[in-house]
């Protein structure tokens, strides 16, 4: 009996040996020669403002606002979560390539003879374990491992769409407000417009109609002012959402950086020989610095590095292994299948009252297997072909997103440019549309000129000033659109928990997560870059 089981044993471990000495399917190094324009210089990351991009701006109620959404906002909390699936998944992957647990039988019966009653038991347990021949079980674990890979890389995706989108409202939300500090400001010039021309109604020397079109200038004016404010309310009410506070809570926040509005007449309007006139320095109406402003040079050299290692652009480079992985790990279905199966069992009979009788009850049975899907050939070869279609289909779609990501930090980088002259122009014309103000005033008041060039020139320096705001906000704005398009701000979470203790613990509480949520084990590695 020594010679079968030594022989058994023999091959057993001969197939051991062959077990993981070859993986189907293509190995996946990256992805070489990305689409980025060969104009874009590399340079070192570290020269570079965006990990903290936001801190440009010099604003530290803007600080402020992304380090709580960093620490609140629920859509990073999500992807937190998809970190921790992600890390399960891999678990399940890699638990494959051990040996399974077939199943466990257990019987007793009990029988009456001539002799008596006799009782029977039955107890087996078998195992099975395939041999990772070709790479299968392998390249399953290679794909969970590109997939949690993946799910980090979203994670940061999200943090930097997050922290962007909180400074794009914030930036609305200061546009909104100097906007509506010229407004006011316009509204009071207005009101002294329509008071003169009253007094010159008054004393017969202009017609009704002057006074009726400036108190319709007037009213226009008043009437712009709570849409404005309704632009200021999304804005705060959006950031709420991003951090995940009170929207009064967060106004309370805004309200610290609401000095530097001014709307004091007293400041920017003067008499003069009994007439209206406007200060014509930039200390004068265009004084009000709410819009945060970057410091970013207009002729910033884009590093070709950033923007392969996007977020976005890394996650959808882990899809491309973890396809490369799948469709080898299908390859391993056309060839045969090698396992060791095993069973150890007891087996007893006797008559009660007796002791046991059974002759050798417990048994022990070892042994290779073989098996080969032959008939299903057509069915493994498609089901090959399709990985093989979606593998490729995610090559595609990874150098579109890297032209996707090309295109926008072109946008914003040649936005930012042209909205930077355009603010200088239209400076320009804010200080002519004081200047012809100025002028018009005096002349209607001499009689020089009719109310309708007077209004003209009103009209002009309402709207030359709110656009002038407007024009702030994109200037800013465009800043913020190419942090965002190089991908800036996801760094900040390295070392730091993808999962609050709060959260490890409640789910700690209620399911077995091993060591998954112990310690330092949701804590993101400092030196991790999604490599």
């Amino acid at each position: 009996m020594k010679k079968p089981v030594l022989h058994t044993l023999t091959a057993t471990a001969a197939l051991l040996l062959l077990g993981g000495c070859a993986k189907l399917g293509p190995d996946f190094s990256g992805i070489e020669n990305p689409p980025v324009p060969k104009k874009w210089k590399k340079h070192t990351a570290s020269k570079s403002p965006v990990v903290r991009w936001w801190r440009t701006f010099n604003d530290p109620v803007l600080n402020d606002l992304v380090q709580k959404a960093y620490a609140q906002n629920l859509d990073i909390k999500s992807a937190g979560l998809r970190i921790a699936q992600a890390r399960a998944a891999l678990g399940i992957a890699e638990g494959l390539a051990f040996p399974q647990s077939q199943k466990i039988n257990a019987k007793a019966s009990s029988t009456r003879t001539g002799l008596g009653d006799v009782a029977t038991a039955d107890v087996s347990f078998d195992m099975g374990w395939e041999l990772d021949l070709w790479g299968k079980y392998a390249r399953s674990i290679e794909a969970g491992e590109a997939g949690l890979y993946a799910s980090v890389a979203t994670y940061d995706n999200i943090m930097v769409s997050v922290i962007a989108e909180v400074a794009r409202n914030y930036i609305n939300y200061r546009t909104a407000q100097e906007r509506l500090a010229y407004a006011k400001r316009n509204v009071i010039i207005q009101e002294r417009v329509t008071k003169m021309t009253e007094v010159q109604f008054n004393s017969g020397n202009v017609s009704e109609l002057d006074v009726q079109q400036a108190r319709t200038q007037l009213y226009n004016t008043r009437t712009s002012i709570p849409a404005v404010e309704l632009n200021k309310a999304k804005a705060r009410n959006a950031m709420a959402l991003l951090l995940g506070m009170d929207a009064a809570a967060v106004e309370r926040m805004l309200q610290h950086g609401n000095s530097r509005t001014y709307t004091d007449a007293s400041r920017f309007i003067a008499m003069h020989k009994g007439v209206i006139q406007l200060n014509e320095g930039l200390k004068g109406l265009v004084d009000v610095n709410m819009v945060p402003k970057a410091k970013l040079n207009p002729n910033y050299r884009i590093d070709a590095n950033l923007i392969t290692q996007r977020p976005d652009l890394k996650a959808a480079e882990h899809l491309v292994h973890a396809n490369a992985a799948k469709l080898g790990s299908s390859m391993a279905d056309l060839y045969p299948s090698f396992s060791i199966f095993g069973s150890i069992g007891y087996h007893n009979t006797n008559q009660y009252g007796s002791w046991l009788n059974g002759n050798n009850p417990l048994g022990i049975t070892i042994g290779p297997s073989f098996s080969w899907n032959i008939l299903n050939y057509g069915q493994i070869k498609n089901q090959i072909r399709l990985k093989d279609a979606i593998f490729e289909e995610s090559l595609v779609n990874y150098n579109k997103a890297v032209l996707g990501a090309v295109a926008e930090v072109s946008n914003a980088l040649e936005g930012y440019a042209l909205t930077l002259k355009q603010q200088k122009e239209n400076q320009k014309a804010v200080a002519a549309t004081l200047r012809a103000f100025n002028l018009s005033v005096i002349q209607y008041n001499d009689g020089l000129v009719n109310y309708q060039r007077l209004l003209t020139t009103i009209e002009k320096l309402t709207s030359t000033q709110d656009r002038y705001a407007t024009i702030k906000g994109n200037v800013a704005l465009n800043a913020v659109a190419l942090y965002k398009a190089l991908g800036g701000g996801w760094q900040i979470s390295r070392g730091k928990r993808y999962l609050s203790k709060e959260t490890a613990a409640r789910m700690k509480a209620r399911t077995d997560w091993g060591s998954m949520l112990d310690g330092n084990a949701t804590i993101l590695p400092k030196g991790f870059t999604h490599e």
